[in-house]
C-alpha cells in the first residue's frame, strides 16, 4: 500500500504515525496539488490531508483532479472521526481523506485500520 500525504498542516505528523502504525506502507510528502496529481496517475492507493477544516485545504486539489466521489472529510473543527463513517467510506471505494490538524492522532489510526480490513 502506498499512501501520500498532501494537504496544508501536519504532514510530517501523518507520515511518522502511518509508519509507526504499519511500516510496511509506503509515504510520500508533497504539496497538496503535486500529491493529488499522484493519485490522478495512480502512483499512489491512498492520499491523506489535514487542514484546519478538513476539507478545505487537505482536500480541494485531490476533489478537482479525482473527483468528489472518491473524496473523504473524516472530521471537521468540533467534529471528530467516526469509525463507523470512516469503513463506510473506504467500503465505498473513497481514495483520499481530509481531516483537521487537532484530529490526526484519531483520524490516521482509523483510516489505515478501515483501508487494511476492507482492501
Amino acid at each position: 500500500m502506498k499512501i501520500v500525504i498532501g494537504g496544508q498542516v501536519e504532514k510530517k505528523q501523518i507520515e511518522t504515525l502511518i509508519q509507526e502504525l504499519d511500516p510496511t506502507i509506503e509515504t510520500v510528502v508533497k504539496s497538496d496539488l503535486e500529491a493529488a496529481m499522484v493519485m490522478k496517475t495512480n502512483q499512489a492507493d491512498y492520499y491523506f490531508g489535514a487542514c484546519h477544516t478538513g476539507g478545505g485545504g487537505a482536500l480541494a486539489m485531490a476533489i478537482a483532479l479525482i473527483g468528489r466521489d472518491k473524496c473523504e472529510t473524516v472530521s471537521m473543527p468540533g467534529k471528530k472521526p467516526s469509525e463507523e463513517k470512516v469503513v463506510e467510506a473506504v467500503k465505498s471505494g473513497k481514495k483520499a481523506f481530509g481531516f483537521t490538524g487537532d484530529h490526526v492522532e484519531v483520524a490516521v489510526p482509523m483510516i489505515i485500520k478501515a483501508l487494511k480490513s476492507h482492501s
